[in-house]
C-alpha cells in the first residue's frame, strides 16, 4: 500500500502536529522520518494542550502504531520527559510505540557542542534551539554517531566513552566561557536510556516495507518546514536534516514510487523562528496583531515567532520541491479583523521582477510585491462547515489554489482537533 507524507511548506511552525492527529483516525501507522527535540508539534483536544517534540502525533489514539524513524535523531532525557507526560495522561506508548535501530541518539556532549558553536559566533549565530541537533546530525554523516540499536550491544559504554571524550576535545577547542557539569548531565542521560531501553526496538525499514505489503495505511509526519530543508532551505539558516519529501525516503526506507499523497501545510500568513532571511516580515501594527492573536511563540523554544504576510513565491516553491498534492492552510481565524490582507506574488529582485524562488533573499536583494484582498471581520473559530465562511476569505482560498494549482483539502479555524473544516 502506498505511503501518504504530510510536512509543513514554510519555515516550520505551520501547525503539522494538530493536522497529523485530525488525520490519525483514517491510517494504521503514523511515522516521523526526520529532525529530533528541535521539533514542536501543538495538539489541543478536551480543552488541554500537548506538546510533542520527537513522539509521532498519532500517539493520543488508541490502536495505532507510532514509529520513530531511522532519520530522527532522539535525545533519550527528552524523550523520558514525552513519555512521563503521556504516561500522566493514560496513553499506553509501550503497546504503540517503535523506535528505528538505526535512528540516533543526541549525547550530553552534543547539546554543549551546539552551545559552544552557536555562543562562538556572536551575532552571525543561526538561531540553533540548542538541543544538539547540528552536531549528532554531524557525527551521523562523519560516521561517528551512536545508534538506538548500539544500546543492545555489550560495549555500548565503550563507544559512549570514545565519542563523548573526543566531543570534550572540541569543546576544549572553543574559546568560550560555559558552565556546565558533564557528570550531572551524563547521571540524567543514562537513566533516561534505561527508559528507552524498556520501549520496543524495530529494523523500521523491514517493518514498513512488510506494512505495505499487508495493506496497513502508513502517514509519514515531517518536523520544521521545506524552507528550513539542509539542501532547498535558506541555508545558512536552516536545519540539519531533509525537511522535504526527499527526506520521507531516506528517513524511513520507503521508495519514491510508493509515496501517494503529499500533504503541504502552511499558515495563512508566515512566521519565523530565530535568524534569516525573511522578505515579507512585518515590523508594524499589523505584525504585532498577527504575533499577539496568533500566540506566536515557539512551542520547543518559547522564542517570540517573526510575522509576515503569506509569501506566495515560497509558497510556490515548497510545493514544487515536495510535489505536494493537497493544501491545508492553519490559522485563517488570525486574521480575522484585518480590513486588508496581502499575499507577495512576485519579488523585486536585484531590480527585476521575479516570480521564483532565487538562491539569496536577503533583504538587501529583495523587495515583495504584494496583491492585496477583503478583509473578513468574522469569528471563524465556530464555523463548521466550508459554506459558511465569509466570502473574502473563500476568494482568497481560491487565489491560493489558482495561483499554486492545487486543492485545498482543508481549513484551520482554531487549535483545537474540532477547529478543523474539510473542504
Amino acid at each position: 500500500m502506498s505511503v501518504d507524507l504530510l510536512l509543513g511548506l514554510q519555515w516550520g511552525d505551520e501547525g503539522k502536529g494538530k493536522i497529523v492527529d485530525v488525520l490519525t483516525a483514517k491510517y494504521d501507522i503514523i511515522a516521523r522520518f526526520q529532525g529530533g527535540p528541535n521539533a514542536g508539534h501543538t495538539l489541543v483536544f478536551n480543552g488541554r494542550k500537548h506538546v510533542l517534540h520527537t513522539i509521532p502525533s498519532g500517539i493520543f489514539h488508541e490502536g495505532k502504531i507510532n514509529l520513530v524513524g531511522n532519520g530522527v535523531v532522539i535525545d533519550p532525557v527528552i524523550f523520558k520527559n514525552e513519555l512521563d507526560k503521556l504516561e500522566e495522561v493514560g496513553v499506553d506508548y509501550k503497546k504503540s510505540m517503535l523506535i528505528s535501530r538505526k535512528a540516533h541518539l543526541i549525547l550530553p556532549t552534543h547539546r554543549i557542542i551546539d552551545a559552544v558553536s552557536e555562543k562562538s559566533k556572536g551575532k552571525k549565530k543561526i538561531g540553533s534551539t540548542l538541543k544538539g541537533i547540528g552536531p549528532t546530525y554531524m557525527d551521523k554523516t562523519g560516521r561517528n554517531g551512536i545508534r538506538v540499536g548500539d544500546l543492545e550491544s555489550d560495549n555500548w559504554l565503550e563507544k559512549y566513552r570514545n565519542l563523548a571524550n573526543k566531543h570534550q576535545k572540541m569543546v576544549n577547542f572553543y574559546d568560550v566561557d560555559l558552565e556546565y557539569n558533564l557528570e550531572e548531565l551524563e547521571k540524567e542521560f543514562f537513566a533516561a536510556v534505561d527508559v528507552l531501553k524498556t520501549l520496543n526496538f524495530t529494523d523500521s525499514e523491514e517493518y514498513i516495507f512488510n506494512a505495505q505489503k499487508n495493506n496497513k495505511s502508513i502517514l509519514a509526519e515531517g518536523a520544521q518546514g521545506s524552507l528550513l530543508d539542509i539542501d532547498f532551505g535558506t541555508y545558512p539558516y536552516v536545519t540539519s536534516s531533509n525537511t522535504t519529501a526527499a527526506g520521507a525516503c531516506t528517513g524511513l526506507g520507503v521508495a519514491p514510487n510508493s509515496i501517494k499523497d503529499v500533504y503541504g501545510i502552511f499558515k495563512a500568513y508566515t512566521t519565523r523562528v530565530g535568524s534569516g532571511p525573511f522578505p515579507t516580515e512585518l515590523f508594524d501594527e499589523d505584525g504585532e496583531t498577527m504575533g499577539r492573536i496568533g500566540k506566536e511563540f515557539g512551542a520547543t523554544t518559547g522564542r517570540s515567532r517573526r510575522c509576515g504576510w503569506l509569501d506566495l513565491v515560497a509558497l510556490k516553491y515548497a510545493c514544487q520541491i515536495n510535489g505536494v498534492t493537497q493544501l491545508m492552510m492553519m490559522k485563517a481565524d488570525v486574521l480575522s479583523g484585518f480590513k486588508t490582507i496581502k499575499i507577495c506574488t512576485s519579488y523585486l529582485y536585484k531590480g527585476n521582477e521575479i516570480e521564483h524562488f532565487p538562491y539569496d533573499i536577503n533583504s538587501e536583494n529583495i523587495e515583495p510585491i504584494y496583491k492585496s484582498f477583503n478583509g473578513w471581520e468574522d469569528d471563524l473559530t465556530q464555523k463548521e462547515d466550508f459554506n459558511d465562511l465569509p466570502k473574502s476569505l473563500k476568494e482568497f482560498i481560491s487565489y491560493i489554489e489558482k495561483e499554486l494549482n492545487i486543492p485545498m483539502s482543508i481549513v484551520s479555524v482554531g487549535p483545537d482537533r474540532k477547529q478543523t473544516i474539510f473542504v
